[in-house]
């Protein structure tokens, strides 16, 4: 597989769908719900449909796993995975920390990821076994040796009302034992913002495949190691993540080690 085109194509999606996303940007004018406090704009769906034009247009045969339309079934072992706004209640109350996530799997394996905030222009890549850039440029993981110097990052499911008290546990322990935790409300760039070691540590629970796919890849390129929170090799279909730069990982596994009993 030519993953030279498949970066090529990815970042053309990606730019088109961050076109349509910054003509929304403060005029949504409908806003609806997929849950509680999971929220889908008109700026989500356009994206999406670009982003899959683009692709379908080169890949005819290839599958895609995107968030608002689903499985288009296609050439199984050749599937993308896409998130087309993640961040959409910031995107929707205008706040500039929301992305477009577009991962490439090769049998099961994803081997491209980028992620593209496209208010602030950066552009995060990998391709398996290349490393990790931010604007063409390579990053790295922090080299932060204990928690209690770490900046931590971390996110809330949107079903948190089902899991309020082991969230929250795992949440005060992280707060206490840290330099300070963020919740930024995208896992695509909380995981960008673990390779390029803005910050040392992050988990969440609960999040799909079109959350974590490209920004778990970039984030490992750049030397983070990720896992699920019995620290077994994360997979994009896990219900857990926790990516650190590896230094403080075993530390964070033992903050997150508590009995969730829902």
């Amino acid at each position: 597989m030519d993953l030279e085109l498949v970066k090529r194509i990815g970042i053309a999606a990606a730019y088109k769908g961050g076109r349509i996303l910054m003509a929304h940007f403060g005029k949504i004018s409908k806003i609806e719900k997929k849950g509680v406090i999971d929220l889908v704009t008109e700026a989500d769906t356009e994206s999406e449909s670009a982003i899959i034009d683009t692709i379908k247009n080169v890949f005819t045969d290839h599958s895609i796993l995107a968030e608002e339309s689903g499985l288009t079934t296609g050439d199984a072992d050749h599937q993308w995975i896409i998130d087309p706004l993640d961040g959409t209640t910031n995107f929707a109350h205008q706040i500039g920390l929301f992305a477009i996530s577009i991962a490439f799997t090769l049998k099961g394996e994803t081997v491209f990821g980028l992620v593209l905030n496209p208010l602030t222009g950066e552009l995060f890549t990998a391709v398996k076994g290349r490393g990790a850039t931010l604007n063409g440029k390579q990053i790295t993981v922090s080299k932060v040796m204990t928690v209690s110097e770490s900046f931590l990052v971390t996110g809330f499911p949107y079903n948190l009302r089902d899991h309020f008290d082991p969230l929250m546990t795992r949440f005060s322990k992280c707060l206490k034992a840290s330099q300070g935790v963020r919740r930024l409300g995208s896992a695509a760039i909380d995981l960008c913002f673990i390779a390029c070691g803005r910050f040392d540590g992050f988990w969440e629970q609960n999040l799909k495949p079109w959350d974590t796919a490209a920004g778990e890849l970039i984030a490992r390129e750049a030397g983070a190691i990720v896992t699920d929170f019995s620290n077994n090799p994360f997979k994009n279909d896990k219900k857990e993540i926790i990516a650190t730069n590896g230094k403080i990982h075993k530390e964070m596994l033992s903050l997150l080690e508590i009995e969730d009993t829902v």
